[in-house]
């Protein structure tokens, strides 16, 4: 008999399907000096700049995997370190020029996945199936902020 899949793990193979076609467009055009494990920890990475432990744990690895991560896409040119102008003792995680101009590639790999999936799910179910994932975001994802409580 064999047992039905998870939920958790439905959504860890789609996620990781979405993940290779991402990559693999970018590095067809010519982004090929970045791994895997450096492109999950560039997407925790907010456009004024991260600070390296919020990365690290926004990609839910340690601290020192964080650090050599980020000093292997700095030497790649990817991004750069920069002060926090909130902290004067800290430093950001920021995209370089570089990044920038991958960006658009990226997205636009992922305009069509989302058209791909809506084309084989319906229009219907790929509304219901972002609904209940962006509602789980809230319980799953560091990085959201809490819901708004009111007074």
């Amino acid at each position: 008999m064999t047992r039905e899949l998870p939920t958790a793990l439905l959504m860890f193979i789609s996620s990781r399907y979405a993940e290779a076609r991402v990559y693999a467009a970018i590095t067809a055009q010519g982004f090929d000096d970045i791994t895997i494990a450096q492109s999950r920890l560039m997407m925790g990475i907010d456009d004024e700049g991260t600070r390296l432990t919020v990365l690290a744990e926004r990609a839910r690895v340690a601290k020192q995997t964080a650090t050599a991560l980020v000093d292997k896409l700095e030497r790649a040119g990817y991004v750069e370190r920069v002060p926090d102008p909130t902290d004067g003792r800290a430093r950001l995680v920021r995209f370089t020029p570089r990044t920038v101009a991958a960006l658009p590639l990226a997205r636009a790999e992922e305009e069509r996945i989302e058209a791909d999936w809506t084309a084989h799910l319906g229009e219907r179910r790929m509304r219901q199936l972002r609904e209940t994932l962006t509602m789980l975001r809230s319980l799953t994802d560091p990085a959201a902020s809490a819901p708004d409580t009111g007074p």
